[in-house]
């Protein structure tokens, strides 16, 4: 384990922000934090890069790097009036990273930023912007990589694309922790994930068998598949060529078999996750 996190407790006036929490990283691995907002994401991620001190608790990163850990903890914090290569450069000499001309540039290229481009990040799009922080995360090379709520205010496009960067950052043999309250995105590059709620970690597991064990509806669609209605007892809604039913995994074979016996055509079945379902308590998911 690249890092290991035992007990973790951080203590306000208001209540325990962090409760407890003990996660582990291996590297290479993906791992998602999901939960609500203010459920304690991000002040957990300020206790693993040292912004805040916990209460209780013990944090262990087993690396020989002076900084093993790179992070983008809330908003990307860049100066909008200066370009790409500027912003890098200012960031290497605080934090004391190599900052010749080649370096810098490998830097940029390596999240799939323009080096051609000089104009001010102001003018960048917030995929653009969540690379660039990206490549000062990754200044002094860390080992493990903390991204706090990456994908907000990213559209479509920006949003496959960060996950293949994050996802070429794994494959370098870094360990990726990423916060978010959107499930999709998770699931989409996430090997496991923790479920935070008021502080505490609720749920875990493998992702897929995490989410395929809390799936407790699917949405079926066909052409004519809504006259299937009389066919399902556990309808939930139905509209033309579409229809969502409660069931189980372990019977939705079972469904679909039944609806291509009764001559309807199935073009896609696909289930359905909440996050309230994966708040459930601690699942054995391994």
């Amino acid at each position: 384990m690249i890092l290991e996190v035992t007990n973790l407790t951080k203590r306000y006036k208001s209540g325990n922000a962090v409760d407890n929490i003990s996660i582990q990283l291996k590297s290479g691995g993906i791992y998602g934090l999901l939960g609500k907002n203010g459920a304690g994401k991000t002040t957990l991620f300020k206790l693993l890069t040292n912004l805040i001190t916990p209460d209780e608790g013990s944090l262990k990163i087993n690396s020989a790097k002076l900084k093993p850990i790179g992070a983008i903890i809330e908003n990307p914090g860049l100066y909008g009036y200066l370009n790409a290569y500027e912003n890098l450069k200012i960031f290497a000499e605080i934090q004391n990273a190599p900052r010749n001309n080649v370096s810098l540039q490998e830097y940029l290229k390596n999240v799939g930023l323009p080096l051609d481009r000089k104009d001010a990040v102001r003018n960048f799009s917030m995929g653009m912007k969540q690379r660039l922080a990206i490549a000062i995360a990754l200044l002094n090379d860390p080992e493990i990589i903390i991204l706090d709520e990456p994908f907000s205010g990213l559209d479509p496009t920006g949003v496959s694309s960060l996950i293949q960067l994050i996802k070429s950052l794994a494959a370098n043999n870094k360990a990726v922790l990423i916060s978010s309250h959107l499930m999709n995105e998770l699931q989409n590059c996430c090997n496991y994930l923790y479920v935070i709620d008021n502080g505490k970690i609720v749920n875990q597991g493998d992702t897929n068998i995490l989410f395929e064990n809390c799936v407790s509806k699917y949405v079926i669609k066909g052409d004519g598949i809504e006259k299937a209605e009389n066919l399902l007892p556990n309808l939930i809604s139905s509209e033309k060529n579409r229809i969502t039913i409660a069931c189980a995994t372990s019977e939705i074979s079972e469904v679909l078999q039944k609806l291509l016996e009764n001559g309807f055509l199935i073009a896609s079945c696909t289930p359905q996750v909440t996050l309230d379902e994966l708040l459930n308590p601690i699942r054995n998911v391994v």
